[in-house]
C-alpha cells in the first residue's frame, strides 16, 4: 500500500484559492432552494451579497427534509421540494468561527426548486453564527440581477445561470 499526499485547490467566502492537503477535507452535502414567485426570486443577503437559502445536511436528514429546515431557519418559510435544477461539487474552506481552527469541506451542492407553503419572512431561526452575516431573505426581480454578487462557489455567473434555469422550468 503506497499513500500519496494530495492536495486539492480549496476556495473561501471572498473567492481566494489555496491548497489543501486531501487528508484534511470533511465530506459535506448541501441543499438549495430557489423560491421563485411574481416574477421575484427570495435570496439571503450575506455580508454585501447574496446567496440562496440552503445549507449543509445534518447526518440523520434526507435531503427535502434538510432543505425544508434550513430555508425555514434562513427565510421564516415553509416549503415544499420540488424538482432538482443543478448537481454540482465544490472545495470550500468556511470562515472560521472565533476560536475554532479552519474547516475544509469537499461539498456535494444540490439545487431546488422550491414552492411556499406557509410561514413569513423572519431571522428569528437565524444561529449565532448567521447573525454575524445573514440579513432578512429579500425578494428580488428577476429582470434586475446583474451586477449582484453572489457568496457561493457558482460566483455571480453561475448563481444567475441557475436562476435562469430554474425560471424556465416555472
Amino acid at each position: 500500500f503506497i499513500s500519496m499526499a494530495k492536495e486539492v485547490l480549496c476556495h473561501n467566502v471572498l473567492g481566494e484559492e489555496f491548497l489543501v492537503p486531501a487528508s484534511k477535507l470533511q465530506f459535506r452535502p448541501s441543499v438549495y432552494g430557489l423560491l421563485i414567485q411574481n416574477g421575484k426570486i427570495l435570496l439571503s443577503p450575506q455580508w454585501d451579497g447574496y446567496d440562496f437559502p440552503g445549507g449543509g445536511l445534518k447526518i440523520e436528514e434526507d435531503l427535502e427534509e434538510a432543505l425544508r429546515r434550513e430555508f425555514w431557519e434562513e427565510t421564516g418559510l415553509k416549503v415544499d421540494v420540488g424538482k432538482i435544477i443543478k448537481a454540482s461539487t465544490s472545495f470550500y474552506a468556511p470562515r472560521p468561527r472565533s476560536g475554532e481552527e479552519s474547516v475544509y469541506w469537499n461539498c456535494v451542492l444540490l439545487h431546488f426548486l422550491v414552492t411556499q407553503t406557509g410561514g413569513e419572512l423572519s431571522t428569528a431561526n437565524f444561529d449565532e453564527a448567521e447573525k454575524s452575516y445573514l440579513g432578512l431573505a429579500t425578494w428580488l426581480d428577476l429582470n434586475k440581477l446583474e451586477g449582484l454578487k453572489f457568496y457561493n462557489h457558482l460566483g455571480s455567473a453561475g448563481s444567475l445561470e441557475i436562476i435562469k434555469q430554474a425560471a424556465s422550468q416555472l
